[in-house]
């Protein structure tokens, strides 16, 4: 069985170089390239993008192979079950014939949305299915109006996702070959005779691909390559899952398969919360930003396959199912998984980060908050400079602003004197606080202003006031349209009622002493 197994992987290796050779050679023939045109694209040169016909045709020359030797030697044990082969390979059939039309005159989502839930609506119909979640539901079986979604949803995951990862030269092939690798161990360890063949044909018509697919790549996997592989890969661990206990059936698919479903929800994830379409392209996948950080092609697809091996290696680990190891192999998987999205420095989950840390600081902007509304109300009554001072001084000493400049128009120099104010200039004076230990003016080096006119509400100006705060990694804990839109208005208004009643009534007593010298 062995030599049998080798034999059929070395020539699916073979039948792969030489077909992926050929179809290089007669798409570069007949002109059948991908211009390099948009943003995201890497490549510098035309190249042809059909390199999934290689790898369906090799594919199904060594099946048909295998199933020639394994009728004239019986001894080999293995159900080639023409029906079996038939509702896995016929529903791949369809998604490659998508991925070809789709590579030759691209069709919107929907559409191969469309044509993926048919071919998983067949596989559902020829008994692969998904019936139960044992991880999350324990032993209870779903209907088929459950089961049928949640088939439909599972097949266009796995579809898309290698397609979605299929953007630099290795990647999705490279990908693809490790898991694989795992659904024939996996196949082979349950004694799945008839899957173990289909992923070992599959692996070596992938490995012969990649010769010409590796940086720097001849040829592309193209959607009818990558959608081919995503399908079968979603068809073998449902065709597996008919004998393998039902966590190994469920948790290893999913963990072998964790660069792709990785990549697929941060992208969703990422889109959904910048408020961009889910299905728009963008310069944003795992390979970008670590192109972004530094990385040549090569660099990236080699990481990423580490990547991809300890994805594999993880899910092998579930084939002795504990809850410990289940536990461990979470706990490792989630903790990597954060790391390395940390360090990728996404700005969506920056922002998700930032609005997490705010919450859990409400409090804090509850008190600031309060503090503005609470001067905006103590404004409305005052009568003095004094006291629109001391209002102005308690507002802001316990916020996050470091100091503040109050400046008025100018008025007369008999009521400049009466009321106290600094004067810096004959045209601007001005009221100055700031924060102790804080620098304001020349000396505050780092720091951002923010200046509020001051219109009353006779629409008569009476000056601005000018906040500073010194640059700091700590996020500003107050609310700013309390200070745009509630606050000016009322200090203006407080000014305008303390400046002047005073000035008239100096003009008062200027008009009685001008009538006493008078008389």
């Amino acid at each position: 069985m062995t030599v049998f197994y080798l034999g059929i992987f070395a020539a699916s290796v073979l039948l792969s170089f030489i077909l992926t050779r050929y179809v290089r050679n007669a798409a570069i023939a007949r002109r059948w390239v991908t211009v390099p045109a948009l943003d995201r694209h890497l490549h510098r040169t035309p190249l042809p993008r059909l390199g999934g016909v290689a790898i369906f045709l090799a594919f199904l020359m060594s099946v048909g192979i295998a199933s020639l030797i394994s009728r004239w030697y019986p001894l080999l044990a293995i159900e080639f079950s023409w029906k079996t082969l038939a509702r896995v390979l016929l529903p791949g059939l369809l998604i490659f014939m998508l991925g070809v039309y789709d590579d030759v005159r691209p069709v919107g989502p929907y559409f191969k949305f469309a044509v993926q839930a048919v071919a998983a609506t067949v596989l559902f119909a020829g008994g692969l299915r998904i019936l139960d979640l044992p991880v999350l539901f324990g032993g209870h079986h779903f209907s088929g109006f459950v089961g049928l979604p949640l088939t439909i949803l599972w097949v266009l995951a796995i579809t898309n996702a290698f397609n979605l990862i299929d953007g630099l030269d290795g990647l999705a092939a490279g990908s693809a070959l490790f898991s694989t690798l795992v659904v024939f161990v996996v196949a082979l360890l349950s004694q799945s005779a008839l899957v173990s063949l289909l992923a070992l044909a599959l692996a070596g018509s992938i490995l012969g691909f990649l010769r010409f697919n590796f940086n720097p790549a001849t040829i592309f996997l193209g959607d009818c390559g990558s959608l081919f592989i995503g399908f079968m890969l979603s068809a073998l661990a449902l065709q597996g899952a008919q004998k393998a206990p039902t966590i190994i059936a469920v948790a290893i698919p999913v963990v072998s398969f964790g660069l792709p479903i990785l990549e697929t929800a941060l992208s969703v994830a990422r889109r959904f919360i910048s408020g961009r379409p889910v299905f728009t392209a963008d310069r944003e996948h795992i390979h970008h930003k670590l192109l972004q950080l530094g990385l040549s092609h090569r660099q990236v697809v080699i990481v990423l396959y580490a990547v991809s091996a300890v994805f594999a290696l993880l899910s092998l680990f579930l084939l002795w199912p504990t809850g410990s190891t289940l536990g461990l192999v979470l706990a490792v998987l989630g903790t990597g998984v954060w790391i390395g999205v940390q360090h990728l420095n996404y700005l969506e989950f920056g922002e998700l980060r930032r609005v997490a840390h705010r919450t859990m600081e409400q409090r804090q902007i509850f008190i600031n908050n309060l503090a503005i509304r609470r001067a905006s109300e103590e404004l409305k009554v005052s009568s003095s400079y004094e006291q629109v001072c001391r209002i102005l001084v308690a507002a802001f000493s316990n916020n996050d602003f470091d100091a503040f400049e109050l400046r008025l128009l100018r008025l007369p120099a008999e009521l400049l004197q009466s009321q106290g104010l600094q004067i810096v200039s004959s045209a601007e004076p001005q009221f100055r606080w700031k924060k102790p230990g804080s620098h304001v003016g020349h000396e505050m080096l780092a720091a951002w202003s923010m200046t509020l006119d001051l219109l009353a509400a006779n629409n008569r100006r009476r000056g601005s006031l000018t906040i500073y705060r010194q640059y700091s990694q700590r996020d500003l804990q107050l609310d700013v349209n309390l200070l745009t839109c509630i606050f000016p208005g009322a200090l203006a208004d407080a000014l305008e009622r303390a400046l002047e009643e005073p000035a008239a009534a100096i003009a008062s007593d200027d008009t009685s002493l001008i009538a006493a010298q008078a008389g």
